[in-house]
């Protein structure tokens, strides 16, 4: 009995131990010691690698940022679309050759990076900040969202016929008229995760007779749709349709609610050449300076001081994380995508 009270107090007095070790190593100086070996670090590394799917002119802003606080750091961008630079970072794993630092992407390829090992752990600072379903905490977090609407012509529909829900998409008014990117697999995925599998598909078979027009890029189609090329574009995200409209454009948008909000999402790679500059960046993106430069840019924020202000801004948008697990469905929806509505 002896023996075991004194394992249990040297249990107890380790376990005081850890907590205080916790306590202090969490305490401002520790974290300000921590950030300058940090910077210190990425000035010797002197350059940062960054793999992203983003808008070139939104990249090429936050890396003018990030440079003009860290001008010891030069960022080269490599930037392609979300499942192109997924393939690419896989590619390069099985070739045993590992070129980025931090990755910016769809949230559905950060799942699969992370899930095939190729981001490296890291808890940023700025981690606090953001709610739980917007990160695979630890691996990565949501840099902003990308909420789905529908887009409408402001000069061909008027607020009396605006669809309000997606069977509306289904009337005979709307025959030819609507435009798509059928190439979105997290919007896809978003709305069979609304509507349940069996549901979801069937929606999609009926929504495909109504001959609806293929287009790619965002950008154009938001442009096309307030040129009268179309009525209708059922699956854009809300900043690019917001850009357009801002310039005096005839398009709006309206969302069923709840719309689904695909993630993108930061993190390093998990063999990084420039590990400091890597995290110095991933933080910067996540802190409240980068997210205040991203919400100029007109995007759609997952750090809790905007969530609330800017959904007061969008018409009381309500949004639906779209499960970044739904990745591992990639294949087969884009192979659903092509058999459903053509490419």
């Amino acid at each position: 009995m002896a023996m075991q009270a004194v394992k249990n107090r040297l249990v107890h007095s380790r376990l005081l131990l850890f907590c205080a070790l916790v306590i202090f190593d969490s305490t401002p100086s520790s974290l300000a010691a921590s950030r300058e070996l940090l910077i210190e670090g990425a000035k010797k590394e002197a350059e940062l690698i960054l793999y992203a799917s983003m808008n070139l002119e939104e990249a090429k802003t936050m890396i003018s940022r990030f440079e003009q606080k860290y001008p010891f750091v030069k960022v080269k961008l490599n930037r392609t679309d979300s499942e192109k630079l997924l393939t690419k970072i896989l590619v390069e794993a099985r070739a045993k050759k590992s070129f980025a630092d931090a990755i910016q992407t769809l949230g559905f390829a950060m799942h699969m990076l992370k899930k095939s090992q190729q981001l490296g752990h890291y808890l940023s600072s700025e981690n606090g900040y953001y709610s739980k379903e917007f990160k695979e905490e630890g691996y990565w977090t949501t840099v902003y969202t990308n909420p789905y609407v529908v887009a409408y012509n402001s000069r061909l529909v008027g607020k009396e016929n605006l669809p309000r829900k997606y069977e509306d998409l289904l009337q005979p008014m709307w025959q030819g008229k609507m435009m798509m990117e059928a190439t979105k697999v997290d919007w896809f995925g978003g709305v069979l995760q609304l509507m349940g599998r069996e549901k979801g598909l069937k929606y999609m078979r009926e929504l495909a007779k109504q001959n609806i027009m293929n287009r790619i890029g965002h950008d154009l189609i938001a442009q096309l749709v307030a040129a009268g090329e179309a009525s209708l574009d059922i699956d854009i995200p809300a900043p690019s349709v917001d850009r357009v409209r801002k310039r005096g454009a005839p398009i709006d948008w309206v969302a069923f609610p709840p719309a689904p909000a695909s993630l993108i999402g930061i993190g390093i790679s998990s063999q990084p050449i420039h590990p400091n500059a890597a995290r110095l960046y991933v933080d910067f993106v996540l802190s409240l300076e980068g997210q205040k430069t991203l919400a100029d840019l007109g995007r759609y924020l997952a750090r809790l001081e905007f969530m609330q202000e800017q959904m007061a801004k969008a018409k009381g948008l309500q949004m639906i994380p779209v499960n970044p697990e739904l990745g591992e469905n990639i294949t087969e929806y884009s192979k659903l995508m092509r058999e459903i509505f053509g490419q």
